[in-house]
């Protein structure tokens, strides 16, 4: 790809990488937009991160609201929009009655992979036309940003792509 007149140098300037990367984040935040645009009808932005964060497995409610950064009434609210729709579980902890567990149903899971396979799609998309040599120093760019900003690998789903302040 051509460099632009405008374009920053490349080098070790802090600015240029710094500005590198704030592009770069309205990019990923147009796909995760663009990836739940399909899904808009079923269920909203915040609706979608609490499917994500339950779709790692069973989670107890104040611990969802936690994750969220939301209060356990209003996570509690969420998911029973969520339980009435058909895409959460809502159920008593039977070691402790005073909790609710809550998972995904069929129709939960299916909504969260078929947002992030979209997601996947598009980001694939974007890579195909960068050089082999370039998304290999991206690969190792990115491992690197991650490990600073204390990011797990991908393999460790995330709501919205990063953890919440009890991760």
């Amino acid at each position: 790809m051509a460099k632009e007149a405008d374009e920053e140098p490349i080098g070790d300037d802090l600015e240029a990488v710094t500005a590198a990367v704030l592009t770069a984040s309205r990019v990923l935040v147009a796909i995760s937009a663009r990836s739940l645009a399909a899904a808009e009808d079923r269920v909203t932005l915040p609706q979608f991160r609490m499917l994500m964060v339950v779709g790692q497995g069973e989670t107890k409610l104040v611990t969802l609201a936690d994750k969220l950064g939301v209060n356990p009434s209003t996570a509690m609210r969420m998911a029973g929009r969520l339980a009435v729709a058909g895409l959460l579980k809502r159920e008593v902890n039977p070691q402790n009655r005073r909790e609710t567990l809550l998972r995904l149903t069929d129709n939960g899971r299916r909504i969260v992979e078929e947002v992030t396979a979209r997601r996947k799609e598009e980001i694939a998309a974007i890579l195909t036309r960068m050089p082999a040599s370039q998304r290999q120093a991206l690969i190792t760019a990115m491992r690197e940003f991650n490990d600073a900003a204390g990011e797990p690998p991908a393999r460790i789903a995330f709501p919205l792509g990063w953890p919440g302040p009890s991760a």
